[in-house]
């Protein structure tokens, strides 16, 4: 297990410094069509998960400045206002909503939807951007691991219960998901709480980002007659203050080589802007293509068939 894991790491470790930084970006963003991003969104309801900073607030802002009326799902309210306020004044699009929630919690989730689905409007756009990497064990009010809380169950929460409104905005309804090129050093497992003696936070945020990538190609295909479209992203190595805080020696490493938040949400835009014939359904996309969900010798390949156990136990969790 060692031995893989460290061939896990080092591979990962090539493959990131090789194409996630931002000089990588750059070269890359010389194949990018300047077109694909002039599409406008007026009409259009997007809702963005972690919205008051890093890729979420760059995606919010992003969708905002195209005209779409834009729905910012923040934790914290006085946050949250400040970001409302600063997209507000940087685009001028006036349509643009706080809603407070905490991802992390079912209950909390289940009341965001409860409420928003009252407004009873067409969602064309779903970002789950909020994400965690919590260094230490940390549990819930509701009993669940607070990394798993927020990026699993969470997300798969609101995502089932927005089902409703997705479809009527069929056949354009999309929802993208925010993973991680962290999920390549990890395969799928079952143990979702991490139920190991010495938390590893790092670890667990990849098995995390893992089962966001599986979870997308089974709503691909569970759905794909509701006129929805599902994708998964990875946006590089940003620099965020979620990075900042969680991954302080990394992020301190790889200083002036980072990318921008901007650059990060750069593929979370250019998917919600795309037209889906150009897209494959279910798939991982990385700075504007189609990316490999799994790299060469990391073992990773065969575990998605685990997804199905995994999706019940969600369910039970969130008691859908």
């Amino acid at each position: 297990m060692f031995i893989i894991k460290t061939l896990r790491a080092s591979v990962f470790g090539l493959y990131g410094y090789m194409n996630f930084t931002k000089s990588a970006f750059s070269e890359h963003a010389k194949n990018f069509k300047p077109e694909d991003m002039e599409v406008q969104m007026e009409g259009k309801n997007c809702i963005v998960t972690g919205a008051n900073s890093g890729i979420g607030f760059a995606t919010a802002e992003g969708l905002a400045s195209r005209g779409a009326s834009v729905y910012m799902v923040c934790r914290n309210k006085e946050r949250g206002e400040a970001a409302l306020a600063k997209i507000h004044s940087n685009t001028g699009n006036k349509n643009v909503y706080l809603e407070v929630c905490d991802i992390s919690s079912v209950n909390d989730v289940k009341s965001f939807t409860s409420r928003f689905c009252s407004k009873d409007v067409p969602v064309h756009v779903l970002v789950n951007n909020a994400g965690l990497l919590e260094a230490n064990r940390v549990i819930t009010p509701e009993g669940y691991e607070l990394s798993f809380a927020t990026n699993v169950l969470g997300t798969y929460t609101l995502t089932e219960l927005m089902l409703p409104l997705l479809e009527k905005a069929a056949p354009d309804a999309r929802v993208i998901t925010v993973s991680s090129g962290g999920m390549y050093t990890s395969p799928l497992t079952t143990d979702l709480q991490f139920s190991g003696d010495t938390f590893d936070g790092v670890v667990q945020y990849a098995r995390n980002k893992r089962i966001q990538t599986a979870l997308t190609e089974k709503w691909a295909e569970k759905y794909k007659d509701k006129g929805v479209g599902f994708y998964s992203m990875h946006p590089g190595w940003a620099e965020t203050p979620g990075v900042a805080k969680s991954l302080p020696d990394f992020s301190k490493s790889f200083e002036g080589k980072l990318r921008s938040s901007e650059e990060g949400a750069d593929t979370v835009i250019w998917l919600a802007l795309q037209p889906k014939e150009k897209l494959v359904p279910g798939a991982f996309y990385f700075d504007r293509a189609e990316a490999p969900k799994h790299l060469p010798l990391t073992g990773t390949k065969n575990s998605h068939s685990a997804i199905d156990s995994i999706i019940e136990k969600l369910r039970s969790f969130a008691g859908l």
